[in-house]
């Protein structure tokens, strides 16, 4: 395989993961009714802690402001970074119930991360080393 295309895809596989985090955050540990059950009795485990921040970052919009912030930087600086963090971020914060600057965030994410590979040189199958000019006999 072509490993500048592999290069290209690697953002866009990291956000699929980050929306697999995202995906089993909500519905594995905030969303469970058994875990909701373990966390509310009165000798809950120490990770409950690490649960309740997480309902808490969504009950405050948090998730959604850094989102948003994000892909306000990833728009003044176009660094290729900051655009994927946007649309991780953005990912995140869509699961993470948090839905309008989550989108937003996600495409201002993605489109700035595409247009910053489209910058990038095309690669080219065919090419071999460096081109030579001929002249015409």
């Amino acid at each position: 395989m072509n490993p500048k295309l592999i290069h290209r895809a690697l953002p866009w596989l990291w956000l699929l993961a980050v929306a697999a985090l995202a995906t089993w955050l909500r519905y594995g540990l905030i969303e469970s009714s058994v875990i909701g059950q373990q966390c509310s009795a009165t000798d809950a485990p120490a990770w409950c802690q690490w649960r309740q921040l997480l309902v808490l970052g969504f009950l405050r919009n948090v998730y959604g402001i850094a989102a948003l912030a994000a892909a306000a930087l990833a728009l003044c600086w176009p660094r290729r970074w900051l655009a994927w963090l946007a649309a991780a971020l953005g990912l995140f914060a869509l699961e993470l119930y948090c839905v309008e600057p989550g989108a937003l965030a996600l495409l201002v994410g993605s489109l700035r991360l595409l247009r910053l590979q489209a910058r990038q040189p095309p690669f080219d199958q065919h090419r071999h080393g460096q081109q030579q000019v001929h002249t015409q006999p």
